[in-house]
Protein backbone atom coordinates (compact mmCIF):
# COMPACT_ATOMS: atom_id res chain seq x y z
CA UNK A 1 0.00 0.00 0.00
CA UNK A 2 1.21 3.38 -0.78
CA UNK A 3 1.01 6.24 1.74
CA UNK A 4 1.13 10.00 1.38
CA UNK A 5 1.79 12.25 4.63
CA UNK A 6 0.94 16.09 4.05
CA UNK A 7 3.79 17.09 6.25
CA UNK A 8 5.42 19.77 8.47
CA UNK A 9 8.49 18.97 9.84
CA UNK A 10 8.36 22.22 12.57
CA UNK A 11 5.18 20.06 13.67
CA UNK A 12 5.60 17.69 16.76
CA UNK A 13 2.20 15.91 15.45
CA UNK A 14 3.33 15.38 11.91
CA UNK A 15 6.72 14.09 13.13
CA UNK A 16 5.19 12.00 15.14
CA UNK A 17 2.65 10.50 12.63
CA UNK A 18 5.55 10.53 9.83
CA UNK A 19 7.22 7.95 13.06
CA UNK A 20 4.39 5.82 13.63
CA UNK A 21 4.19 5.47 9.79
CA UNK A 22 7.87 4.20 10.01
CA UNK A 23 7.76 2.12 13.08
CA UNK A 24 5.12 0.36 10.80
CA UNK A 25 7.08 0.02 7.83
CA UNK A 26 5.59 2.10 5.78
CA UNK A 27 8.05 4.30 3.41
CA UNK A 28 4.91 7.30 2.96
CA UNK A 29 5.51 9.89 0.17
CA UNK A 30 6.13 13.17 1.88
CA UNK A 31 4.45 16.07 0.76
CA UNK A 32 6.08 19.15 2.33
CA UNK A 33 2.16 20.81 1.98
CA UNK A 34 4.29 24.64 3.13
CA UNK A 35 5.54 23.93 0.00
CA UNK A 36 3.20 22.15 -2.19
CA UNK A 37 -0.07 22.70 -0.79
CA UNK A 38 -3.29 19.91 -1.81
CA UNK A 39 -5.45 21.24 -4.83
CA UNK A 40 -8.48 22.06 -4.66
CA UNK A 41 -9.96 18.86 -5.38
CA UNK A 42 -7.37 16.79 -2.92
CA UNK A 43 -8.91 18.96 -0.40
CA UNK A 44 -12.03 18.25 -1.20
CA UNK A 45 -11.80 15.10 -1.45
CA UNK A 46 -9.93 14.85 2.17
CA UNK A 47 -12.82 16.87 3.53
CA UNK A 48 -16.05 14.46 2.17
CA UNK A 49 -13.57 11.36 3.13
CA UNK A 50 -13.38 12.85 6.76
CA UNK A 51 -16.56 14.27 6.62
CA UNK A 52 -15.37 17.91 7.42
CA UNK A 53 -16.77 21.16 6.60
CA UNK A 54 -13.70 23.26 5.60
CA UNK A 55 -13.07 25.06 8.78
CA UNK A 56 -12.83 22.04 10.29
CA UNK A 57 -10.10 21.19 8.82
CA UNK A 58 -8.43 24.95 9.82
CA UNK A 59 -6.00 26.00 11.83
CA UNK A 60 -8.31 29.15 13.36
CA UNK A 61 -5.48 30.36 15.84
CA UNK A 62 -2.88 31.32 13.02
CA UNK A 63 -2.42 34.75 11.59
CA UNK A 64 -4.05 34.43 8.68
CA UNK A 65 -7.38 33.41 9.64
CA UNK A 66 -7.51 36.19 11.87
CA UNK A 67 -6.14 38.32 9.26
CA UNK A 68 -8.36 37.19 6.61
CA UNK A 69 -11.86 37.15 8.18
CA UNK A 70 -12.43 33.69 7.89
CA UNK A 71 -14.46 33.27 10.41
CA UNK A 72 -16.76 35.28 8.18
CA UNK A 73 -19.87 33.11 8.38
CA UNK A 74 -21.14 34.39 4.70
CA UNK A 75 -18.07 32.63 2.87
CA UNK A 76 -18.75 29.67 0.94
CA UNK A 77 -16.59 26.20 1.19
CA UNK A 78 -14.67 27.21 -1.96
CA UNK A 79 -13.67 30.49 -0.96
CA UNK A 80 -12.41 28.66 2.59
CA UNK A 81 -10.37 26.03 0.51
CA UNK A 82 -9.38 28.41 -1.91
CA UNK A 83 -7.48 30.30 1.17
CA UNK A 84 -6.35 27.03 2.47
CA UNK A 85 -4.44 26.48 -0.72
CA UNK A 86 -3.22 30.57 -0.72
CA UNK A 87 -2.42 30.09 2.98
CA UNK A 88 -1.41 26.25 3.75
CA UNK A 89 -0.24 27.05 7.19
CA UNK A 90 -3.85 27.04 7.69
CA UNK A 91 -4.55 23.19 6.87
CA UNK A 92 -4.83 21.32 10.00
CA UNK A 93 -1.53 18.64 10.21
CA UNK A 94 -0.78 15.96 9.48
CA UNK A 95 -3.00 14.52 7.01
CA UNK A 96 -3.06 11.06 5.52
CA UNK A 97 -4.09 9.13 2.25
CA UNK A 98 -3.77 5.96 1.46
CA UNK A 99 -3.47 4.16 -2.14
CA UNK A 100 -6.99 2.78 -1.71
CA UNK A 101 -8.50 6.07 -0.89
CA UNK A 102 -8.81 6.32 3.28
CA UNK A 103 -7.81 9.55 5.35
CA UNK A 104 -6.31 10.41 8.38
CA UNK A 105 -5.62 13.28 10.12
CA UNK A 106 -3.00 12.54 12.70
CA UNK A 107 -4.37 14.60 15.57
CA UNK A 108 -3.61 12.29 17.49
CA UNK A 109 -0.89 10.09 15.99
CA UNK A 110 -2.78 7.03 16.54
CA UNK A 111 -5.60 8.36 14.21
CA UNK A 112 -3.77 6.84 11.41
CA UNK A 113 -3.79 3.13 12.39
CA UNK A 114 -7.43 3.14 11.40
CA UNK A 115 -6.14 3.20 8.03
CA UNK A 116 -3.58 1.24 7.83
Amino acid sequence: MNIKIYHNPRCSKSRQTLQLLLDHDYEPEIIEYLNSPPSADELQYVLKTLNLKPRDLMRKKETEYKENNLDDSTLTNEELIRAMIKYPRLIERPIVITSDGKVALGRPPENVLDIL
